[in-house]
């Protein structure tokens, strides 16, 4: 495995995670060839004694890179390469914090994902509707578990992409990467709001509604149920601006 390459230098408020190294690190050798396309990944322990890193940094990589498409973890089995995915390599380079960007690959997804339901509803097959929901039930599982959802809702959104039989909604999903859930765990994203359990659990109303939509092959329905969703996940991160503004003004009137 290759050496966790130098930190990127983006001025004084941003340099890379130590995390977003390793992945780097890690994804330059599945393209190298140097691991390949179904070999199964060393442990969690293994890879942080080789990274020396602790195991909650090579969690995070891993995290990164399966939101990817990239790896994948199999229960009792490990974790393995399923996909190279070389071809959007640009989309993934900045993984800047600003909620700006978040902002703007939420303007992206309700263009593509709006459309991508509505196609899901009144293409899918009986396997491709059982995945969305095995999705959906996925992430509900997490959430009473109190584990990070990201790859469930990733993998929620990407099942709906895979139902509209149009391979470029998934590719285009897939460049986006961990950017499509900008609130999870290991995000730069993410806080105690975002990750609390009634905060998650709206979500998953809102998925509910995606969900029972696409599988009553109501295009309309499942159309707006996903605008409705993402529009709301823009509408979340106006308001944490909106606060922040107001917490500051509210500093500086008391001082």
């Amino acid at each position: 495995m290759n050496a966790i390459p130098p930190p990127v230098d983006g001025g004084p408020s941003r340099r890379q995670k130590l995390s977003e190294r390793i992945a780097d690190s890690l994804r330059q050798d599945f393209l190298s060839g140097q691991i390949s396309v179904g070999q199964k990944l060393p442990t969690e322990a293994q890879l942080a004694e080789s990274f020396d890193v602790s195991r909650t940094v090579i969690r995070e990589a891993i995290a990164a890179l399966s939101a990817d498409g990239l790896l994948e973890t199999r229960q009792g089995a490990g974790i393995f390469v399923i996909g190279h995915q070389s071809s959007a390599p640009i989309i993934r380079q900045d993984r800047s914090s600003n909620i700006s960007h978040a902002l703007n690959v939420l303007e992206v997804r309700i263009a593509l994902e709006a459309e991508g339901a509505a196609l899901a509803a009144t293409r899918r097959n009986a396997s491709q509707e059982a995945q969305i929901q095995e999705c959906f039930f996925e992430f509900d599982r997490l959430l009473q578990l109190g584990k990070p959802t990201g790859q469930a809702d990733f993998a929620f959104h990407r099942s709906i992409a895979e139902a509209t039989n149009n391979p470029f909604y998934v590719e285009v999903l897939d460049a986006l990467g961990a950017r499509t859930i900008p609130c999870d765990v290991t995000s730069p994203y993410a806080t105690e709001e975002v990750l609390s359990v009634s905060y998650q659990a709206g979500l998953q109303r809102e998925h509910l509604a995606i969900l029972n939509a696409i599988s009553a092959g109501d295009a309309t329905g499942a159309r707006d149920a996903m605008r409705a969703h993402l529009s709301a996940s823009q509408e979340r991160y106006r308001e944490r601006l909106r606060d922040r503004r107001t917490r500051y003004q509210s500093i500086v009137e008391a001082s």
